[in-house]
């Protein structure tokens, strides 16, 4: 896998002198994690990144994160194809952990992360990382089928405020649904070749969506390699307007008043849910393509709207039928907060603590109980524990491994948390006023 003296390198069986492969300690390992210089371990394997790092597919964030780190795990979890991958690592390898070197860093539990290797191994031989197509395709069909219905639910009913009313809840739906199974693609590998895997993904995510592929990519896998963590997860980095986590009690101390944090469960009302999508992601969606230059991407997303606008504006004219997408699209973002974050805000947010992968993912994230209703309505991630630690498992095999991962947990006396599905979103509401609380202590007597 890279290391020097294997058959068919320079020296073997001709009598040459090898070169001895250099190695390092944890210590001199953990200095190399500056945007100017990255080194990460991979079983057991030192590589220098920092030259490589713009050119990851999965992008240089991504990667970075885990500079000074041992990257094993992670290595795994988002790659599916490792002996193409392992290709483009032998040219970065610089040496080896020093034989007396720990696996793992930071006094990480060792028999934990081999447990949960085997776990891994053991979902692989159930063949649990395969994707079932009729499954998907039926996903695919839904969302079609929910898209024509709304269309011809004008065209038939009219434009009178009942059918738009009820075109626009079914359109939602099938924008949820089309999160859903665009994040699928991200993860999933459904064609050998990775370059259609994508283009389907850019398909669902631009003509079905109007949104880039790679934004949210480059946001979402950031989110999975270090869920919760500020600066290195997107999803939870929400300061100045929200304060999560171990962020209330920093800007208390430091005085820090933008907002009057102590009343954000009440303000998260107004320009949470209603505004995430139809505001921020559309805004922050627009500039990375233009500033990235991800010109397909945005072809793909002009697509949906032409299509969107050419199909409603017969019936609303063009004042109708922006006022018709904007409710959409509030709909939508309702649909998208309460349903990524009731798995993620209630739990520990905070700075870097370099937990090996299950601890870190089991911290972040709980489960919420499951219903054929809910498994179609949050697309599966209700089963978020098994999500994170599985990312490229396809979502109709979750039920599956999650016996496997209780009797992990169990077994390491690790937190399996499933909540209520009500319980789980008014955590999110108790969780910001938790935050607010603390900023507002902080501030005051500090």
């Amino acid at each position: 896998e890279g290391g020097m003296g294997e058959p068919g390198q320079p020296g073997e069986g001709s009598g040459a002198r090898e070169t001895p492969v250099p190695t390092y300690s944890w210590e001199e390992i953990r200095k190399h994690c500056l945007p100017t210089d990255k080194w990460l371990v991979i079983e057991r394997k030192v590589y220098d990144i920092t030259r490589w790092a713009d050119r990851h597919p999965g992008g240089s964030r991504l990667i970075s994160h885990h500079a000074g780190e041992d990257a094993t795990d992670a290595f795994h979890a988002f790659h599916q194809d490792l002996c193409f991958v392992k290709k483009f690592l032998k040219p970065l390898q610089i040496g080896e952990l020093a034989p007396g070197e720990p696996s793992h860093d930071r006094e990480q539990n060792e028999q934990l992360i081999e447990d949960f290797r085997a776990l891994r191994k053991t979902a692989e031989d159930m063949k649990l990382f395969e994707v079932d197509t009729e499954f998907f395709s039926l996903m695919l069909g839904h969302i079609l089928l929910m898209e024509g219905f709304a269309w011809l639910m004008v065209y038939l009913l009219g434009n009178g405020w009942v059918p738009t009313i009820l075109a626009a809840v079914v359109l939602a739906i099938s924008q949820a649904q089309s999160w859903c199974l665009q994040h699928d693609l991200g993860h999933v590998s459904f064609f050998k070749k990775s370059r259609w895997n994508h283009v389907a993904q850019q398909f669902v995510m631009g003509q079905l969506k109007g949104f880039s592929a790679h934004w949210w990519n480059f946001r979402h896998f950031q989110h999975h390699a270090k869920p919760n963590v500020f600066y290195k997860d997107p999803d939870v980095t929400l300061a100045p307007v929200f304060l999560l986590g171990e962020s209330s009690v920093e800007y208390g101390k430091k005085k820090r008043r933008y907002l009057p944090y102590n009343h954000q469960h009440h303000y998260f009302f107004l320009i949470g849910p209603p505004l995430l999508t139809l505001v921020n992601f559309e805004v922050e969606n627009l500039a990375y393509m233009l500033v990235c230059m991800r010109w397909t991407d945005l072809l793909w997303a002009i697509s949906f709207y032409v299509r969107f606008f050419t199909s409603y504006m017969p019936f609303y004219g063009v004042p109708g039928t922006l006022f018709f997408f904007v409710s959409v699209r509030v709909l939508e973002s309702h649909w998208f907060v309460w349903i990524t974050q009731m798995n993620h805000i209630p739990k520990d947010i905070g700075s870097e603590k370099h937990r090996d992968w299950v601890s870190a993912q089991l911290t972040a994230t709980c489960n919420v109980r499951q219903s054929r209703f809910l498994d179609w309505f949050s697309g599966h991630l209700n089963f978020q524990i098994e999500h994170h630690l599985f990312p490229t498992m396809p979502r109709h095999n979750y039920h599956k491994v999650a016996p496997l991962v209780k009797s992990l947990c169990a077994k390491h006396g690790l937190n399996y948390e499933v909540k209520p599905f009500l319980k789980a979103l008014t955590d999110i509401v108790g969780s910001l006023k938790k935050s607010g609380d603390a900023w507002l202590e902080a501030y005051l007597h500090e």
